[in-house]
């Protein structure tokens, strides 16, 4: 066993002691516990199944515990502002700064130094913001965040397209998907190859103290990361993958199913950056080929009826043997 693990016999059900509650109160995940913050709370307007409300409450939740309660959130618009605060109400329990579409990073470098001005150096900030208002709208006031290494905390929900907007295509939109703006017609159907961005590796080209991936498939690995970044100073990045059933096509019991496959088959790859540099990963424990992903989605409908598009196909496929090489997803320790 692990240094630092312990062992639980799991021999109750249907009470509260079940579970994490069955862990050291030091070793339980934060909604394990009974003081957490609700950092978002019912009340809500998310779409079920709804991947970024999942991300976010666990995220923020972990952020507010690290802080000891001690947090300013700042959210640029998009859904996770829009489901969460419908004028004059809001399912926000921290105090919640709404700034526009792209500017959520430099507000809150602009709440962290007012912050530092009055040496109120117990209180920390945290930004927010979907893909559409962090890889593209936003993407300036973000790397300029990076590039003075202001010590906020930026968290991306990433569902890969402008979800509140009507589904149309982010440079987080990945290639072959469907989007209002990205068809399934013509000759090359749904989003082309060759753009977008990878944003969590251009902010490890700033160097910045924290540069993480996460994903809804693994809430233990999101809080730890959530965690392990408010204990450090600086800018950091946590990019999570928060699947969207009514963007994707997907039905709305499936997000975790869905975000796990992302995880297998290395489309996705879950790791962990310091100073430019990758420390971690999360190692594949079971690949599965692309498709299997790619099937449980309508927006990749057209690669495989009315025929099956072998060659996109096998494109996508060789995108994730390339993050499997790049952050060693298959170890022989694991397969063993």
């Amino acid at each position: 066993m692990q240094e630092g693990t312990q062992r639980v016999k799991f021999y109750q059900t249907g009470t509260l002691t079940v579970g994490n509650r069955l862990l050291d109160v030091e070793l339980r995940t934060v909604q394990a516990t009974t003081d957490r913050s609700n950092a978002i709370t019912s009340g809500h307007r998310a779409c079920q199944g709804c991947g970024e409300a999942l991300g976010a409450r666990y995220a923020l939740d972990a952020a507010m515990r690290a802080s000891n309660g001690n947090m300013i959130a700042v959210n640029a618009t998009g859904c996770l502002e829009v489901f969460s605060t419908p004028y004059p109400e809001t399912s926000w329990t921290l105090p919640w700064l709404h700034s526009l579409f792209g500017n959520a990073a430099a507000v809150a470098s602009g709440v962290a130094a007012a912050l530092r001005t009055q040496g109120r150096h117990d209180i920390r900030v945290v930004a927010q913001g979907g893909d559409g208002g962090t890889t593209d709208i936003g993407f300036a006031c973000l790397s300029g965040m990076f590039e003075r290494n202001d010590d906020v905390l930026y968290i991306c929900y990433d569902n890969q397209g402008y979800m509140n907007t009507g589904v149309q295509r982010s440079s987080a939109t990945p290639p072959t998907a469907r989007t209002a703006t990205t068809p399934a017609i013509g000759g090359e159907p749904g989003n082309i190859f060759g753009t977008g961005k990878d944003v969590p590796r251009i902010a490890m080209a700033h160097e910045i103290p924290y540069v993480a991936t996460a994903s809804v498939a693994d809430l233990h690995d999101l809080e730890a990361k959530v965690t392990k970044a408010m204990s450090m100073h600086g800018a950091r990045y946590i990019h999570v993958f928060v699947p969207c059933p009514l963007g994707w096509g997907a039905p709305t019991n499936s997000t975790i199913r869905v975000a796990r496959l992302a995880s297998e088959s290395a489309l996705f790859p879950l790791f962990e950056a310091e100073h430019g540099e990758v420390i971690a990963s999360s190692p594949i424990r079971k690949q599965v080929p692309v498709e299997d992903y790619l099937k449980t989605q309508n927006r990749f409908a057209h690669l495989f009826k009315p025929e099956r598009d072998e060659e996109r196909i096998a494109v996508l496929q060789q995108m994730a043997d390339r993050n499997i090489k790049r952050y060693d997803l298959l170890r022989e320790e694991v397969k063993a």
